[in-house]
């Protein structure tokens, strides 16, 4: 500071009064650049690739985003940048947060399975029953540090939706009628199963199912109620084969050095809405949208819903249980994985609200 206002003295040695006084108010601009600065808030730049009506963005990101723009004022705010503003495609959405084109992200893991190698557990068929199971588990594993691929993110969000249905253009009414049919994925997990179940999977981004099945290059679809309705594939798949599979996981993740680089009081306050917070929104609203969304589909005329009989039930459980199996069997890790899931699962159940 003392150095500038040399400078400018030296410079303007000889001028008049007014020419004196517009140097040393120019002097005193820089000096008080840096308080400004320090007193502007931090703007973290959020991306989400779809709408900001759906509701994965309702649940899932909004009531993190409002509650720390309300409380974090003059500290923190977060900028969303909605309908793929920063990039549409799903699979790219983790590079953009290591590479900082956002800061925070809206993620589908399935997308990605090479960055997220132990989320082909949580991506199994018939091992959560419900939104609050999964979410939960999910949830946890990631503050105990007991998922591979996360150690450059912080996790603001981990969720689950409910176990994914079948939905097709013609009906299916039982697990014969599967075979030889190709039916849209979330995961590779997913589609293994499906594969045993005699279905052909294609593994597909939910955003271009409505059109895949328009042209019928899929006769149907593995997804959440509510994943149907909000993508707009309800209107070319009206018949619905109640058979519970595997839940999708969702992140909302955030650059782990640029979440370090901020402020003790900042990242309170991003840890403060984050973890079992976000999940706890997450069950209870998200939770309840999808059976909103199961029954609307129920109850719409013009289409056709299957509840499996019993043996398919069981048929599938053994699908399932054995695909399950053969990933614990494939090394310590996953066999150890896979005790601390089901110890957390009976945890919860035994505590169901």
């Amino acid at each position: 500071m003392t150095y500038a206002k040399s400078i400018v003295a030296l410079a303007l040695a000889g001028c008049g009064g007014i020419a004196r006084t517009l140097a040393w108010a120019s002097v005193l601009a820089i000096m008080l650049l840096p308080v400004a600065a320090a007193t502007e808030p931090i703007t973290l730049k959020l991306a989400f690739f779809a709408p900001e009506q759906t509701d994965t963005f309702r649940y899932g990101v909004k009531p993190f985003v409002d509650a720390v723009n309300a409380e974090g004022k003059g500290l923190l705010e977060i900028k969303v940048y909605a309908d793929g503003a920063l990039g549409k495609a799903v699979a790219e959405q983790p590079g953009m947060v290591l590479e900082g084109v956002a800061d925070i992200a809206w993620v589908v893991p399935g997308q990605t399975p090479y960055r997220f190698p132990d989320n082909e557990l949580l991506e199994m068929p018939g091992l959560f029953r419900d939104v609050r199971e999964g979410s939960l588990v999910y949830t946890r594993l990631v503050a105990a540090k007991a998922l591979r691929g996360y150690e450059d993110f912080f996790v603001i969000g981990g969720y689950t939706s409910a176990p994914s249905i079948i939905h097709s253009r013609t009906p299916i009414n039982s697990l014969a009628e599967l075979k030889g049919k190709k039916i849209r994925t979330n995961n590779p997990m997913e589609a293994e199963a499906l594969a045993r179940l005699g279905a052909i999977p294609t593994i597909m981004p939910a955003s271009q199912l409505s059109d895949a099945l328009r042209r019928r290059a899929v006769d149907g679809a593995i997804m959440s109620p509510t994943g149907l309705i909000q993508f707009n594939a309800a209107g070319e798949a009206t018949n619905h084969y109640l058979l519970g599979i595997g839940a999708a996981p969702l992140l909302v993740l955030m650059n782990r050095k640029k979440f370090d680089g901020l402020s003790a009081p900042a990242q309170a306050l991003i840890r403060k809405y984050s973890g079992e917070r976000a999940a706890a929104i997450w069950i209870e609203s998200f939770g309840a949208s999808e059976q909103r969304s199961l029954d609307k589909l129920r109850a719409e005329a013009g289409r056709h819903a299957v509840e499996p009989s019993l043996a398919d039930r069981e048929a599938a459980q053994r699908i399932y249980r054995s695909l399950i199996e053969n990933w614990a069997a494939r090394s310590a890790h996953n066999r150890e994985l896979l005790k601390t899931v089901e110890a957390e699962l009976a945890t919860i159940r035994s505590t169901k609200q």
